[in-house]
């Protein structure tokens, strides 16, 4: 980040980490040896002993990169009741997560590139993570007019998006997409069809229906998705589809990328664990946008995932107050604090045998990088992180370092963990 000044001083001191097993994408490794880590990155074996002021016993333990969230909602600016850059940065940080993508729907929305680098900078400062920015890619996120996507760019935005604000038509759809596509930027697209979804707040199924709730058709995702991926092939922009929730969306993807269009997806880890069987009760903790689907649907997603379809699990971590989840159900906000969770469901997919560990490390760190385009700053600025993958733990508010403590995986009996952060 080129912008982000007066970066905190270097610790010279050399860290050996014996019988660690090494998981590096980069360099396509997955070895048990010893490593040396010096300002938070690897260096070859220090032919001084004494200059190695830390041994670490790393025996069945994991050394990863630094993760890179693709979605994440720190709740600065605009809405500091929920969180704030230093309390979200903090426990993001603290689980692996030095770099985190946040999408443009603050308050204010994001759509001035002069603004960016203070809110990056600010986001280092208080957190201690490098924030990358998704500007709006339409005026005020109204859909209506393109945004001034020539200064975000210049901002250093790392893509433009519209969140989950719909379009005036698929004119300006079409139309701003062309002005993304000539100035190189990626769209990110969070499909859903506004008239499908309507006032909608969980899947439109059995339990929807048994609790009396609104529901979402799965149709509101893929209508809109097909119709995105028929503007990015007549466009020719790069698109990433964030958050896919139904099955019959990785068709739509899988079958994009067969006609080389220039396309990545991402799903939230909790969609690969949690169904609308999750709400009854109206357990609002499990209230999350777009909503929880069917089971065929978190089987079909697992299905992308293993397959590769879907590019790069995210944590679409949005944390909330105790009182944004204390009205009835549709009337409560949507979101899961998902930070403290996330190593531990990850390493979760391992074990079911969805993933291998360094496929698992490769799409919650590498790819993630290369899709928000910032590869050679995750790399040039280093991180690793320590990993115990054997280590039980329960997931209680203590143990939970973001300010939000809404997550349906609270009181969750979980199998491993980051326990070292080396930066």
């Amino acid at each position: 980040m080129s912008d982000v000044k007066n970066l905190k001083p270097a610790d010279n001191h050399i860290i050996q980490i014996n019988k660690i097993r090494l998981l590096d994408p980069e360099t396509n490794t997955d070895d048990v040896r010893s490593v040396w880590i010096k300002n938070g990155h690897l260096i070859d074996q220090p032919s001084d002993f004494k200059s190695v002021s830390k041994t670490i016993d790393g025996q069945g333990k994991w050394l990863v990169p630094s993760l890179v969230d693709l979605c994440a909602r720190l709740r600065e600016p605009g809405e500091q009741q929920h969180g704030t850059l230093k309390s979200e940065g903090q426990a993001a940080r603290a689980n692996g997560f030095l770099h985190v993508v946040i999408p443009p729907d603050t308050k204010p929305v994001l759509e001035s590139g002069a603004l960016l680098p203070g809110l990056r900078q600010k986001a280092y400062d208080d957190g201690g993570i490098f924030l990358h920015v998704i500007g709006a890619l339409t005026k005020g996120l109204e859909g209506k007019q393109p945004a001034n996507l020539a200064g975000l760019k210049q901002g250093k935005c790392i893509a433009v998006s519209n969140a989950r604000h719909s379009f005036a038509d698929n004119d300006v759809l079409f139309h701003t997409l062309e002005y993304a596509a000539t100035l190189g930027l990626t769209v990110f697209f969070y499909p859903e069809d506004a008239v499908l979804a309507q006032d909608g707040c969980v899947h439109d199924g059995f339990m929807a229906a048994r609790q009396g709730l609104a529901g979402i058709p799965a149709i509101a995702e893929t209508v809109a998705l097909s119709t995105q991926l028929q503007m990015v092939e007549a466009t020719g922009v790069r698109a990433h589809f964030s958050q896919l929730s139904c099955a019959a969306s990785v068709d739509l993807i899988a079958a994009a990328k067969d006609k080389k269009l220039p396309v990545t997806a991402d799903v939230a880890m909790h969609q690969l664990y949690l169904t609308d069987s999750s709400i009854d009760g109206f357990n609002s903790a499990a209230h999350v946008r777009p909503p929880l689907r069917s089971e065929e649907d978190r089987l079909g997603l697992r299905a992308g995932v293993a397959a590769g379809i879907i590019d790069a699990i995210c944590s679409h971590h949005e944390p909330l107050s105790a009182t944004a989840k204390m009205m009835p159900f549709a009337e409560t906000q949507a979101g899961i604090s998902a930070f403290d969770s996330f190593m531990a469901l990850g390493i979760g997919l391992v074990r079911d045998g969805l993933l291998s560990p360094l496929e698992l490390v490769t799409q919650i760190s590498l790819i993630p990088a290369a899709i928000a385009g910032v590869h050679q700053t995750w790399k040039s600025m280093g991180g690793w992180l320590l990993v115990d993958p054997e280590l039980q733990w329960t997931l209680d508010a203590t143990e939970i370092k973001s300010a939000g403590k809404n997550t349906p995986f609270l009181g969750s009996a979980l199998t491993g963990r980051v326990v070292e952060v080396f930066v």
